[in-house]
């Protein structure tokens, strides 16, 4: 079942970053283990703020979940697609960092160093619309920084902890101002964040613990995405030296079709019809992204009239479909034989004719 991240915090789904940063604050602060030792329900809400923060404090993530939810994958295969496989400890405590500071993490024993975390990778996938109506199956072929095999990442032998940083992989740097000290913490060079150097380094890596590799991936593109929309794939980005691989970031690019016009998940269309047609009415038949479909003028049309057919727009992507709008463009012609003036001459000072 899918879990109500807002809920969990205790925000509006409109909240501000800063407000959800607060939640969660208020939350750890209360659930923390240390101040409830032996406490099973404690703990477990304690992870539960944890990955709801994790989640909502991120953009991209973010994003995702209000699209999909915290248990919809649109890759396949189930699992969480914003939280891989769920929170232990270390993971959690790596973030108070930003949100508390160093000395929350000292104070009640959480880890001061986060993993590292590799980079992210951005690739955009091309679609027609017929795709984007249906849904797509998309084969990915892309490079990546890969854990090196040979050093199982770790970038080498005799691996110490980083002297200048403390094994922290930052660094702490204070600065004197007009309004008081200013503490910034920075990742630390010698070590790039890892906290670790390495003394024996690995031949086929140089020390980084990454190889390049060229990575195939399949996913499952659901029917209804739109224009710059992003997906996420979890754990397929670059891989950080003893630490993590980053996201694969699939960008949307919906192929330009001049057929119609998309706004949302409304389709809308133009129909030509003749005079004739706008005066008497017609059954005629309207090409549109889901093949023709019948629709009925009815007599005394005018130009620019719009009909409307519910359900044969473009699906939503969680739930629903838009509709399709027909808007009537009546044909005027340009020349007409001596035979149609004399006859339309005739009409004009008919009634049903005068403006």
């Amino acid at each position: 079942m899918s879990k109500d991240y807002y809920k969990v915090l205790g925000v509006d789904k409109n909240a501000s970053e800063e407000e959800i940063k607060k939640a969660y604050r208020k939350m750890a602060m209360q659930y923390h283990p240390d101040k409830n030792p032996d406490n099973p329900e404690a703990e477990s809400k304690f992870k539960e703020a944890a990955e709801a923060y994790d989640t909502l404090s991120s953009p991209d993530k973010k994003s995702s979940y209000d699209r999909f939810g915290s248990s919809g994958n649109p890759f396949g295969g189930g699992g969480n697609p914003f939280g891989g496989g769920g929170f232990n400890m270390d993971d959690i405590f790596s973030n108070f960092g930003d949100i508390f500071g160093n000395s929350f993490n000292q104070r009640y024993g959480g880890t001061q160093r986060p993993q590292s975390r590799g980079s992210n990778l951005r690739i955009k996938v091309s679609l027609t619309i017929d795709e984007i109506l249906k849904g797509a199956n998309k084969k990915l072929k892309y490079k990546r920084q890969d854990k090196c095999s040979p050093c199982d990442g770790k970038g080498g032998t005799d691996v110490r902890s980083c002297i200048p940083c403390n094994g922290t992989g930052q660094r702490t740097v204070v600065q004197n101002t007009p309004f008081g000290q200013v503490r910034q913490v920075t990742t630390c060079p010698d070590c790039a964040g890892s906290g670790q150097v390495v003394k024996n380094k690995c031949n086929s890596c140089n020390g980084d613990g990454t190889t390049l590799k060229e990575e195939v991936v399949d996913i499952q593109v659901p029917a209804g995405v739109s224009n710059g929309m992003q997906l996420s794939m979890n754990g397929y980005g670059n891989y950080a030296r003893n630490g993590q691989a980053g996201d694969l970031q699939i960008i949307i690019e919906e192929i330009r079709d001049n057929s119609f016009q998309r706004e949302n998940n409304n389709i809308i269309v133009e129909k030509k019809i003749s005079v004739i047609d706008a005066i008497n009415g017609a059954n005629i038949k309207v090409s549109t992204p889901h093949g023709e479909i019948p629709i009925t003028i009815e007599p005394g049309t005018e130009h620019g009239k719009v009909i409307r057919i519910n359900g044969k727009g473009i699906p939503d992507i969680n739930y629903g479909m838009g509709d399709l709008y027909v808007k009537i463009s009546i044909k005027i012609p340009k020349s007409i034989s001596m035979d149609e003036k004399y006859i339309l001459e005739k009409l004009k000072n008919s009634k049903n004719f005068e403006v």
